[in-house]
């Protein structure tokens, strides 16, 4: 008869009674006539006592070539220990050993570098399956929210042979005879799809080249974007605070214990469901750093990291920066009626000094502004033409915006450096595993 296995944490939930479990040894202590192991699975960990005289010669001679990682089935009743690490302990009466493990190649002298060497065994840590979890999480809400929205799911092209973001950052790739680009945004082919589906939202691969070797940047990371019709610039920004809102309240309903594990505060995330965002101008932005932090920046330059997370310390909820001067932002938002030296764009900057998590605007609608904008930058307008197509045909007001999904995982995580928010970082220096 095939056995029912239940995971680690039915178990836990159950108490007491038989149960058979497997999973993978995390902790093993030999002693003569007993044997602890503290097995893992992806729900929780659980201490197991297996003594000499219980098992059989067979199986407890297997035991003795047991290490770290060993995958394991076994049989035995559940009872409570307060001393044991999750407060509970199995009694063993049976144990299989599905594969036995090498001497596992991490220990706790192991460095940041050479845990992303062996990144693939470094994901079996409590700390990447808990984040990994509330990653799923995220993924998760995300799609909830717009799906209630009455948002369609639409994906854009990997090769885009336009930049939109700033040439630097372009990965250039050979396509047969011509060249091509890794996409840094869905935006230009997405802005078409709002005049036939009205409300989208996509969460994609997104490839920048960036030369920097902070704890904030990624070569390849994972982008959320939405683009509506019929939106102005308050809508967008309105949107992006009901997102956040929405993310952080899932994973407070489905990872208390995963944040916990991590040691994150969970204090330091409710007051985000529970105050508006703050929003300022970037006039009024540069006004608090020279008032707070005695910061004199020139207008028209764009605020540096430095400069978000004095900003950020003065609010325990993000802050929406809008209106910033048209030189810094990209080509495609919106000019402000009143100040043609400034756009209807904003970033959303997250408390604690985890820098921005949203960029958006209002789309520029005519089309003579965004072709000598383009200009501007060094692009050809004709290259664009398939997107300055959408400004001739029935163009309407609409606008969105692009959150870099680890940067937001990092700050509901509280991590210091974001290569913890995926599996496999890709940054300048590294490409593998």
């Amino acid at each position: 008869m095939k056995k029912e296995f239940v995971s680690i944490k039915e178990a836990l939930e159950k108490k007491s009674g038989k149960t058979n479990l497997r999973g993978w040894v995390y902790r093993e202590t030999k002693m003569k006539d007993k044997m602890f192991i503290v097995l893992r699975d992806s729900s929780e960990i659980i201490q197991c006592v297996i003594k000499k005289d219980v098992v059989s010669e067979k199986e407890w001679q297997g035991l003795q070539k047991v290490l770290v990682e060993s995958s394991v089935e076994l049989e035995g009743s559940i009872r409570e220990d307060k001393r044991a690490p999750t407060g509970y302990e199995i009694d063993v009466s049976s144990i299989n050993i599905v594969g036995y493990a090498e001497p596992f190649p991490i220990t706790k002298e192991l460095n940041e570098e050479l845990l992303l060497d062996r990144r693939h065994l470094w994901l079996r840590s409590r700390k990447m399956t808990s984040i990994m979890k509330i990653r799923s999480t995220v993924f998760g809400a995300i799609h909830e929210f717009y799906r209630e929205q009455g948002f369609y799911e639409y994906q854009s092209p990997i090769f885009q042979s336009v930049q939109c973001e700033g040439g630097s950052t372009l990965f250039e790739v050979k396509y047969f005879d011509k060249k091509t680009f890794l996409a840094q945004t869905w935006q230009l082919y997405a802005e078409p799809a709002i005049f036939a589906l009205e409300k989208i939202y996509d969460i994609a691969p997104t490839f920048r080249a960036e030369g920097s070797k902070t704890s904030r940047h990624l070569t390849e990371f994972w982008m959320h974007e939405m683009e509506v019709a019929w939106a102005n610039f308050e809508d967008i920004q309105d949107y992006g605070e009901k997102l956040i809102k929405h993310i952080i309240k899932r994973v407070l309903e489905k990872n208390k214990d995963d944040l916990l594990i991590l040691g994150r505060d969970i204090k330091k995330l409710e007051p985000v469901l529970k105050k508006k965002f703050t929003r300022i101008s970037y006039d009024e932005a540069l006004s608090l750093l020279k008032e707070k932090f005695k910061m004199n920046i020139s207008w028209g330059k764009d605020l540096r990291t430095i400069e978000e997370d004095k900003i950020s310390s003065l609010y325990d909820v993000p802050v929406i920066i809008y209106n910033y001067p048209k030189e810094v932002k990209a080509f495609y938002m919106r000019e402000d009626d009143k100040n043609k030296k400034v756009v209807h764009g904003c970033d959303f900057i997250a408390p604690e000094g985890y820098g921005e998590i949203i960029g958006g605007s209002e789309r520029e609608p005519d089309l003579e502004k965004l072709k000598q904008r383009l200009k501007e930058m060094g692009e050809k307008p004709e290259n664009y033409s398939f997107y300055l197509d959408t400004r001739k045909y029935g163009s309407v007001p609409h606008g969105g915006f692009g959150m870099g999904v680890e940067r937001v995982l990092a700050w509901i995580c509280g991590l210091e450096n974001i290569k913890d928010t995926i599996s496999f970082p890709r940054t300048i220096n590294r490409a593998t595993p």
